[in-house]
């Protein structure tokens, strides 16, 4: 899916390396963090702990490392995160795809239509704020944060300012999600590790949001939310196409057809799972790849924190956080409803 570009000059390794070291760095730490029993049992992965800390640098001693650093760390937040969640498929089989099954689908279409349209209400009907911030910040908060964020882009044509805005909204509260969904799992011990996980992976923001919060509430749980997270990321594309057309009409001047890119790590993430159902690797092979998912994953995690600014909530304003902060809150009340209702009557 369409995002900030990284570095497209010839390889040269060194403008790489010391972004990715750096991001390496911190998810080393945040592995032997995680390792500690106080801070394992108060549900602090590795993933989770890695973004912490890299919000932490990032809006403190990174910016003056940013210059040397930069093209590493979107290396690591944008491909590497893509490489990471294909090899997540090592460790899901057709069986937890199909238990996902068709209630999962329908609650993540209910789910992102209904936010998307929440937003723009209450965006732009009572918070009267600009139409692009708010589409931008419906599109990360209703189908997988940032990326969605700038892969509608360049649909909406919305000012750099704009984009960041909403970038760090989605980010901010769907990185409190991942402390927050596993405090909700422990408060609701009557309700199975499936339909939580679809419930997860219907309503965070981010792809590595979701690994993160699944994580920290078991392999069970984690894996379906990761399922439900993957269907509902394949959404982009029909979304993109739907918002575009929807957005030629309403403009006055004729628009150019926009280039739709398909999210095509969440196919091949399907293809994985798919390979993996075989059994026809070794389980030692299978152990590596799922390590260095491991890694991969936590890279980007530090690498979304390092990028993550607070100065850009700041500058906006209120508004956007507190439409943030409502559709957050929409997302874990409105969609758990919806992911009860479908599961109801679909049981």
């Amino acid at each position: 899916m369409a995002e900030l570009s990284v570095n497209k000059s010839p390889f040269h390794l060194h403008q790489w390396l010391p972004g990715l070291l750096l991001t390496v760095a911190i998810a080393g730490i945040a592995a032997w963090l995680g390792n500690q029993s106080w801070l394992a049992g108060a549900g602090f992965g590795a993933l989770t702990l890695a973004i912490i800390l890299g919000i932490v640098l990032g809006n403190s001693l990174y910016p003056q490392i940013a210059g040397a650093c930069d093209s590493g760390v979107l290396l690591a937040k944008q491909r590497l995160l893509r490489l990471g969640i294909i090899l997540y498929g090592f460790r899901i089989t057709v069986q937890q795809i199909a238990d996902v099954g068709l209630s999962g689908v329908l609650i993540d279409v209910l789910v992102l239509s209904s936010t998307f349209l929440l937003t723009c209400f209450i965006g732009i009907r009572l918070l009267k704020m600009d139409r692009e911030t708010v589409w931008l910040i419906g599109a990360g908060s209703s189908i997988c944060g940032a990326a969605a964020v700038l892969a509608s882009e360049p649909i909406v044509k919305a000012a750099p300012s704009k984009v960041a805005v909403a970038v760090a909204t989605v980010v901010l509260f769907g990185t409190v999600g991942i402390v927050l969904y596993p405090l909700l799992w422990s408060l609701l011990p009557t309700v199975s590790a499936e339909h939580f996980g679809i419930f997860t992976g219907s309503t965070l923001h981010e792809v590595a949001q979701v690994v993160a919060a699944g994580h920290a509430m078991g392999a069970e749980t984690e894996n379906t939310a990761v399922i439900a997270k993957m269907l509902r990321v394949m959404m982009l594309a029909p979304f993109l196409l739907i918002l575009g057309s929807w957005l030629k009409r309403q403009r006055s001047h004729s628009a150019q057809q926009q280039s739709i890119s398909f999210p095509w790590f969440a196919l091949l993430f399907i293809v994985v799972a798919l390979f993996n159902s075989l059994h026809l690797l070794p389980a030692n092979v299978v152990g590596a790849l799922n390590q260095l998912a491991n890694l991969l994953l936590a890279m980007a995690m530090a690498a979304l924190g390092l990028t993550t600014r607070f100065s850009a909530l700041k500058q906006a304003g209120l508004k956007p956080l507190l439409l943030g902060l409502m559709m957050f809150g929409w997302l874990i009340v409105g969609g758990g409803a919806l992911n009860v209702l479908v599961q109801h009557f679909m049981a």
